[in-house]
């Protein structure tokens, strides 16, 4: 059985999420999902991590650099796509590996730059939810990128996924970008989603139950729940989100909306049936306490986010048996599948559009109860960690 090392920036085996850039703990979340499902007995994984960034912290050229692109140019200069960084990251991560007491049979990453200027005889896997094509011009974080950046970052890319014998990514809409941007051959990637991030997995008998205390005929003092969470309010689609929850209410399907992750703007007015609970953090007990029974209890989790690479958060509605409205967009549609446990939305489609998919589901009895019951099983068959780590053992296995 192949023995498998992880190579990442983060230490896994001592991390403190709260000495973390909030920018990157969706990252370091990922990145110790994906250790920890892939941790089994038939294929040993050693994390390799905890980079020293010192230099590029305090290299005098890069913050000029950033300074001139910015001032002059008025476009973005990221520092750490710079090749000289990145070959001294390879070169630490060299020295880790070969401490390692171990033969190492399969190198895997999440991320290109970690293994772009990596030389070794060893097999490369990545497993990712976008390439930085992906990125570019798509999330707000990448807009505006300065000519230098954007050519550094495609060509980390594609350094690194020429490399890998075994490409792995979470979406069909990220498989087909890496396909176009550095003809990639078909049979080196594979569609692997990631899974939810819970620590105990929910069964059958406890969603069940959950379900049937939500009611299915909405009404004054029992109305539709609608669960909007996310960190960004405007990628998130946050207004959007509202304007449902508005519009809802004044076609008569009384609604609650709860807004979690973020606030809205402060001039945003926000009717008497929403609130607001602020940032939850799933490492917090009680947080991950308040973050389940928002979901256990919700109708509908809606997130109409004008970009996103993958979207861990459907899963976990999922998990819970709560479908998902969502935009058609990036790689959300691998993970909601319309009717199937949820529906995905064009990105110009109107507030009334989604009402529409409520009150339908809404028309019938037990409709609902069979739609949520269906979105259960995607999480039980397709969007769990459990499921994909098995998945990608069994590949690499067969090499």
């Amino acid at each position: 059985m192949p023995n498998l090392a992880y190579l990442t920036e983060f230490d896994l085996t001592n991390f403190n999420p709260k000495r973390c850039p909030r920018d990157k703990l969706g990252h370091w979340g990922k990145c110790d999902r994906i250790y920890r499902a892939l941790t089994h007995p038939k294929t040993p994984i050693y994390p390799v991590g905890n980079l020293d960034k010192t230099r590029e912290r305090t290299a005098i050229l890069p913050k000029l650099k950033r300074r001139v692109y910015q001032n002059l140019f008025k476009t973005q200069y990221f520092a750490w796509t710079e090749p000289q960084f990145n070959r001294n990251y390879a070169q630490q991560f060299q020295k880790k590996l070969n401490k390692l007491n171990t033969d190492i049979d399969i190198i895997l990453t999440s991320d290109s730059n970690s293994i772009a200027y990596l030389d070794s005889p060893k097999p490369f896997a990545i497993w990712t939810d976008t390439p930085y094509a992906g990125l570019i011009n798509f999330y707000p974080a990448y807009q505006n990128l300065c000519r230098e950046t954007q050519k550094q970052l495609y060509n980390m890319d594609r350094l690194a996924l020429n490399k890998c014998q075994w490409i792995f990514f979470a979406s069909n809409w990220a498989a087909n970008i890496a396909v176009r941007a550095y003809n990639l051959p078909p049979e080196k990637i594979h569609i692997v989603p990631f899974g939810a991030n819970f620590d105990v997995n929910p069964q059958l008998k406890d969603i069940e139950a959950a379900i049937a205390l939500r009611p299915q005929t909405p009404s004054q003092n029992h109305p539709c729940k609608l669960l909007f969470l996310g960190v960004n309010w405007v990628r998130k689609g946050g207004n959007l989100a509202l304007e449902v929850a508005k519009t809802l209410d004044r076609h008569g399907i009384p609604t609650e909306l709860t807004i979690a992750g973020c606030r809205p703007p402060r001039e945003t007015s926000l009717p008497h049936f929403v609130r607001c609970v602020g940032f939850l953090d799933r490492t917090i007990e009680s947080d991950r306490q308040t973050l389940d029974r928002l979901f256990a209890e919700s109708h509908f989790f809606i997130l109409p986010s004008t970009a996103e690479c993958y979207g861990h958060v459907f899963c976990e509605a999922n998990g819970f048996g709560v479908p998902c409205l969502a935009s058609d967009v990036g790689g959300i549609p691998t993970i909601v599948r319309d009717g199937v446990n949820g529906k995905t939305f064009p990105l110009d489609a109107s507030p009334s559009d989604y009402c529409d998919f409520i009150a339908e589901i809404f028309s019938t009895p037990n409709r609902y109860r069979s739609l949520a019951l269906s979105a259960f099983n995607e999480y039980q068959t397709r969007l769990n960690w459990d499921v994909a780590a098995k998945q990608v053992r069994e590949i690499l296995m067969r090499r």
